[in-house]
Parts: C-alpha cells; structure tokens; sequence
C-alpha cells in the first residue's frame, strides 16, 4: 500500500507480442508453483489436526487450508501487483540480472530511511518463514527414509543422531548454494519447479486412481490438476 502513489503505467507501455506473452506465462507457471506451494508443512498440520480432531479432522483442515490459501494468494498477489507496477521493466530486468530480492532493490531506491529499514524486516521474516516450513518438511521426510532404511536392514535406530546429522545436512547444503550465489529463479525453473509440480500435480491424481482409499478423491478438475502439472513440468525446457 505504501507503495501505491509510486504507481506508474511503464509496463503496459512495453512492446509485447502474443507469442512472447503466452511464452512468459508458460515459463511462469513453474515459479508460481513454487511460490505458493507450502505442502512441507500440510504433513504436521494435518497430523496435529488428526490427534486433536479424529475423524472430523478431514473437514475441518479442508476449512483450513481454503481460507489460508486465499489469505495467501490474496495477500501474495496484490504485493507482486505493487511491485510490478512500481518498477519498471528495465529495473525488473535489472534486479533478475543482479539476483536480488525486490524489496532490496526498493531499499536502494528509496529515500525514506524507514521503508529501507522496513524492506530488510520483511525481508528476512519472509525467507525465515519459508526456510523453516520447508525444513520441516525436509526433515520429516528425510527422517521417515532412514528409519524405514534402517529398520528394514535389522538396524536399532538412534533418533538424536539422525535429528543431528539431517540438522548438518540441510544447513552445510544451505551454506553450499548460499556461496554458489545460484540464481534463485533458474533454480526453481530448472529443479524446484518441476519436481515439486510430479509431487503436488501428478503424483495425487495418480494414487486416486491406484490407492483404493483415494479413489472418492476422483473428479474431472483432475483433468484441470493434470494439465497444469504438465505444464509447470515442460515450462522449463
């Protein structure tokens, strides 16, 4: 909102083809994905809600997810809509070239010493918020491997090793990329995106056709679920 008087029309004044622009909303999709993706943390959500709610869990996480998913999107869209119409299209091209967050680039910008300050806040709230909603997922996940690894191979399973040893896994692998200075949006077009559109797209439509306890799941806006992972999957290449 503070940024609104800065509005300008610049990027309806860019030259844009149809081709160029169905080609950008390809390549989009997969970066949306990711963006609003927060399945890593559905797992402990819903199983806090199982053991609280029991059988009424499934509806009441349905609720749930509905209206902090709109919460989300609202909120997530009108600050890309903010921010696309107070840039330019040069400055946008710009920050992607340099690999820096937006609200850097608005901090560098801008003359009022607290909207700079601001802009690091949320900057930093942001990328913690998300670091540890997909470290709970990745640690979960990666736990659930070597337990199951480990007890089917006979093994006793020592719990606060293997808390430990992800711990130093995940943050050595945060470090790596941290240093790499990989850009953030190739990445997510090129690995993220795709795999987690198999996870997320694919894979459910796939179990409800295969897992018996899944099948009152089928619907034709599986048809909409399949296409859209095809496309988030193929925008890449």
């Amino acid at each position: 909102m503070y940024l609104i008087p800065q509005w300008n029309t610049g990027q309806f004044e860019a030259t844009v083809s149809a081709g160029d622009f169905l080609k950008t909303v390809f390549l989009t999709i997969p970066v949306l994905v990711f963006a609003f993706n927060h399945s890593p943390a559905i797992s402990s959500f819903a199983s806090s809600y199982r053991k609280e709610l029991g059988d009424n869990a499934e509806h009441q996480t349905s609720k749930t997810l509905m209206r902090t998913t709109m919460m989300l999107v609202g909120f997530t869209m009108f600050f890309v809509y903010s921010c696309v119409l107070t840039l330019s299209p040069a400055e946008l091209l710009e920050a992607k070239a340099a690999n820096l967050p937006i609200l850097s680039i608005f901090a560098e910008r801008t003359d009022n010493q607290i909207f700079a300050w601001l802009a690091q806040v949320v900057a930093i709230v942001a990328i913690s918020s998300s670091f540890f909603g997909h470290y709970m997922g990745t640690r979960e996940g990666l736990r659930g491997m070597i337990v199951n690894r480990a007890r089917a191979q006979g093994k006793q399973v020592n719990m606060k090793a293997i808390d430990k040893g992800i711990i130093a896994f995940i943050t050595l692998s945060v470090w790596a990329v941290a240093y790499a200075n990989v850009s953030v949006m190739g990445m997510i077009e090129s690995l993220v995106a795709p795999i987690l559109a198999m996870i997320l797209f694919i894979l459910p439509v796939f179990a409800t056709h295969k897992v018996p306890a899944m099948a009152k799941y089928r619907s034709k806006a599986n048809i909409f679920t399949i296409v859209m992972g095809l496309i988030a999957i193929t925008g890449f290449s």
